[in-house]
């Protein structure tokens, strides 16, 4: 009987190690197979060049991603900008000044904000952003715009964003030990130097990797910055002119001109360097996460 329950858990033991296995080999296959799809673009161009370059001219073999690099960190940036002081008030304000009531009726709603479909933020970003954008803001600063800009991606991309960055604030904030404010507020600081001085102070990491998580999923929407950018292969030079992101490269393009030599190549390398980005954004952010948890225990 002993050695039957020995033998099921050796079983299981290998069965879990065989999954993990193919969990992260999953992930390397994927990477490997759309650096295999790249290669004839890397042959036909140095990497350099692709990355530097901003010629688009498919019929003409010229894949220049430059301007599609630097609309996904405009739109990224603006989200970023956007979304982490609001998200931080709000997470602070939830973790350290509501009352139960208050949190129990927020968090709900914020969570219902995460689960809504991405089309739906595109919609919303086309229909009452971008005419805000054209109609209201941009006149004060420019002649003309048609408000699909990366602005509008941006102010999109940090609402959806919103709910990830608000929970992980208030985990991070939760996990500062009580005691710690206890004695702040028992030396006489106000709630608020006691926030800054010694809940934002020891949750530094943890806010650092609220902002990796951030932009790695920022960097991969696609629906909603597809509808409000303006999808256009240009260098942005300011927050009202259109830009191409790279998740909208692919979107827009994959399946539809694979005739043109090359094309199916150029789109799987852009799908490559998405891939490498927010794989590093990701690894950096459970390295800080590591270190949080370290800390803790």
């Amino acid at each position: 009987m002993k050695n039957i329950r020995l033998l099921k858990d050796r079983f299981l033991s290998k069965a879990f190690l065989t999954l993990t296995i193919l969990s992260i080999s999953t992930v390397v296959l994927m990477g490997l197979g759309l650096f295999y799809k790249s290669l004839p673009i890397l042959h036909s161009s140095s990497l350099w060049n692709l990355l530097s370059s901003s010629e688009w001219k498919p019929f003409k073999e010229a894949f220049g991603f430059y301007p599609f690099i630097v609309g996904t960190f405009w739109v990224t940036g603006i989200a970023i900008i956007i979304a982490l002081p609001l998200s931080m008030l709000t997470a602070i304000y939830l973790s350290e000044y509501a009352n139960i009531r208050v949190r129990k009726l927020v968090l709900p709603l914020i969570e219902l904000l995460s689960g809504i479909p991405p089309v739906l933020f595109g919609v919303w970003g086309v229909l009452v952003i971008v005419p805000l954008i054209q109609d209201k803001i941009a006149p004060h600063f420019i002649e003309f715009t048609t408000g699909y800009s990366v602005l509008a991606g941006g102010i999109v991309l940090a609402i959806m964003i919103f709910p990830l960055i608000i929970s992980i604030l208030i985990e991070v904030f939760d996990n500062v030990p009580q005691e710690l404010r206890d004695a702040s507020l028992a030396l006489g600081a106000t709630q608020w130097q006691t926030t800054k001085k010694v809940l934002l102070r020891k949750s530094i990491d943890g806010i650092v990797a609220a902002v990796v998580l951030a932009i790695s999923r920022a960097f991969g929407e696609t629906i909603a910055v597809l509808m409000v950018c303006g999808n256009l292969a240009q260098v942005p030079k300011s927050v009202f002119d259109s830009g191409y992101p790279l998740p909208a490269l692919i979107a827009n393009n994959y399946g539809e001109m694979m005739s043109i030599p090359m094309y199916d190549s150029a789109l799987m390398f852009a799908a490559l360097l998405l891939f490498v980005i927010i794989f590093l954004f990701n690894a950096i952010s459970r390295i800080i996460l590591f270190r949080i948890e370290k800390r803790t225990n």
